[in-house]
């Protein structure tokens, strides 16, 4: 496996200087800032990226507002018990994006948002909480428990909160295939975790939070 440090350098090769390649990296909050923030914030952010998937994300990002206001600010504790006939009529709310099953899954994700916080006493807690080199188990977790979040939706989420993640872009699975780490984009378990433990080798090697490392793999090849 390439050495961090050979990655970055190819990096900063492909993009001209460190710098260009630094001023590209992703945001990652610490632990305190994910602490912070209160369980309606999370559930928002975990129901756009829903709402974003297959869409222009700024076609989405111009309805939030209306989405805030049409869900109670994103309350945790007032959508578990929204019944659906006022889902049926957020239906008809042209201000908003109306796909039924995205509009259902807010309701199970506000419960998933409550039992996290029954469990770890936050959502944030829990983010802040997990172990940094088991990126893919916060994957798992979010595809199991929570509703339209598998695929890249639970990383995407994550990303979007600012918790360090890496992100199984084409670019990023490309690297990882050079690499000889996977033959695939990482659907499987298997796949997943082969990736995982190189992220972890490269982030022990090198310091970066995982997203940096994530980014500049993508950089190598694209």
């Amino acid at each position: 496996m390439t050495p961090f440090k050979d990655l970055l350098a190819l990096a900063v090769n492909r993009k001209g200087s460190l710098k260009v390649v630094k001023q590209q990296l992703p945001g990652v909050a610490d632990a305190a800032t994910l602490k912070s923030r209160d369980d309606a914030w999370y559930l928002s952010v975990m129901t756009r990226r829903i709402f974003r998937a297959g869409l222009k994300h700024s076609l989405v990002d111009s309805k939030w507002s209306a989405f805030e206001d049409a869900f109670f600010g994103f309350d945790p504790e007032k959508l578990v018990l929204m019944p659906d006939t006022m889902l049926d009529e957020r239906m008809q709310d042209t201000r908003l994006i109306r796909h039924w099953g995205k509009m259902k899954a807010i309701r199970h994700n506000a419960q998933f948002v409550l039992d996290l916080a029954e469990e770890y006493g936050s959502v944030g807690e829990w983010l802040a909480g997990w172990p940094a080199d088991d990126t893919v188990g916060m994957w798992m977790l979010l595809k199991k428990r929570g509703k339209q979040l598998g695929g890249n939706s639970g990383a995407a989420f994550l990303r979007m909160t600012g918790r360090d993640t890496w992100y199984p872009t084409h670019d990023v699975v490309a690297a990882l295939k050079a690499q000889n780490l996977i033959d695939k984009a990482p659907a499987s378990q298997r796949d997943q975790r082969a990736a995982q433990q190189a992220f972890n080798a490269w982030q022990q090697e090198s310091g970066w939070p995982q997203a940096h490392i994530s980014k500049v793999l993508a950089f190598t090849v694209g």
